[in-house]
């Protein structure tokens, strides 16, 4: 395939304006018009009141910031399936710098660093003609995802559950390209960086991986999300997957890739996404950890998709329950579900296994007599791993997992 071959929404992806959402000004500015027709969400949280705005190629997300994007998605889509829609899927940037607009004819991924023997340059039309692709299904999520619900509160974006997305990425694994660069014997971590840039000087958003995380075949170059191209705001034309890992690691707007012979130690890296170095990734409440390392895979999670907390149900009628769970890579090997809090547990059932970066879809079954119930659901992943019936707490509110309760009333 040539570029000329490309479909022409590939080949060009210009974000601004977007019926009045965006300003040419800058890039997240909404207008005051926008503003005073949208909707309104509101999470559970002080301070929780929210615009629900349709930014280009989305449907209405939760706003948490409009420069720059951070765009939470509506928590009921997520029992509209196990993939989440594209004009759907959060949005996560730190920089509020967003290109304007990308030709994908002309982008290019440089590859170089001091621990290649062969720098070069890779466009999008190599990146999908010369390389084998590969296809799986994968979450993103924010490592921030549930940050609002800690007690005590903590600081930076207060979300609730929504900073979440399950898709089938399509690409090439980035081992097949780092492999042309002839690495050297020197070579300990890879660095990404996209084209989104900070305002002020300082902060250019660069994240690292170790050599052998890079080059364990799944890490990937994506080049399309569910089957067409990713979204502007998911990152257009290509990028880095890095499946069963917290969102922080996914570079959107992939420009450049570099293999270094040391720690990379940018802001991004440290201090920046670091968590309590200890098993739990926890410390008590109000402390600071004495140790820290980069956050990495993700940890067990489930979540009831089908009622709503406060819900009202049918006494007497049979009440059939979905869910999702996931891990960081081991993927899920059982669901239980309480109907009384947590003092008594059974097993749900289990869904179609969609592969272990994926959600896995479970479902259950209670008749409810009169009266009030607290519904909560536990997974476990393959390697025995599961979740905390009471939250673990640290400063930066990451990795959130707890058992979550959902409370509803049968009349």
């Amino acid at each position: 395939m040539t570029p000329s071959d490309m479909p022409q929404a590939l080949r060009r992806r210009i974000l601004a304006g977007g019926a009045g959402v965006l300003a040419s000004a800058g890039l997240g500015l909404l207008s005051r018009s926008v503003l005073a027709q949208s909707a309104t969400a509101t999470l559970p949280f002080v301070n929780g009141q929210r615009n629900l705005v349709a930014y280009p190629e989305k449907r209405p997300l939760i706003v948490l910031t409009s420069r720059p994007p951070q765009l939470e998605t509506p928590f009921e889509i997520f029992n509209d399936g196990i993939i989440t829609p594209n004009d759907a899927f959060f949005v996560r940037y730190h920089n509020a710098g967003l290109p304007q607009s990308i030709d994908a004819d002309k982008h290019v991924i440089k590859i170089g660093g001091n621990a290649v023997g062969k720098p070069f340059e890779l466009t999008l039309a190599q990146l999908r003609t010369e390389f084998k692709p590969v296809e799986y299904l994968a979450v993103n999520q924010c490592s921030g995802n549930g940050r609002g619900l800690f007690n005590p509160r903590v600081t930076g974006g207060q979300l609730e559950n929504g900073a979440m997305g399950n898709a089938r990425w399509l690409g090439v694994p980035l081992k097949d390209v780092l492999a042309r660069a002839q690495l050297k014997n020197s070579a300990r971590q890879v660095t990404f960086n996209g084209l989104d840039n900070p305002v002020m000087d300082g902060g250019d958003f660069v994240k690292a991986l170790d050599i052998g995380h890079a080059m364990d075949g799944e890490v990937m170059i994506a080049y399309q999300m569910n089957g067409t191209d990713i979204p502007f705001l998911n990152g257009f034309p290509v990028k880095l997957i890095v499946p069963g890992y917290y969102g922080t690691y996914w570079v959107k707007h992939l420009s450049e890739i570099e293999v270094i012979d040391q720690t990379f130690d940018g802001f991004w890296m440290k201090p920046a996404y670091r968590i309590p170095d200890n098993d739990c990734a926890c410390v008590e409440p109000g402390t600071a950890p004495a140790a820290t390392r980069p956050i990495g895979r993700f940890n067990v999670r489930s979540f009831i998709t089908s009622v709503q907390d406060g819900a009202r149900m049918r006494a007497g009628l049979l009440a059939s329950v979905r869910g999702i769970a996931f891990d960081g890579g081991q993927g899920i090997r059982e669901v239980a579900y309480s109907v009384d809090g947590g003092q008594s547990w059974r097993g749900a059932k289990l869904g179609a296994d969609m592969g272990r970066y994926s959600f896995r879809e479970f479902t259950f079954g209670f008749t409810p007599e009169k009266g009030q119930y607290d519904l909560r659901v536990r997974a476990w992943n393959r390697s025995g791993q599961s979740q905390p019936m009471e939250a673990l707490w640290q400063p930066a509110g990451y990795m959130r997992n707890v058992v979550e309760s959902v409370k509803v009333v049968a009349v």
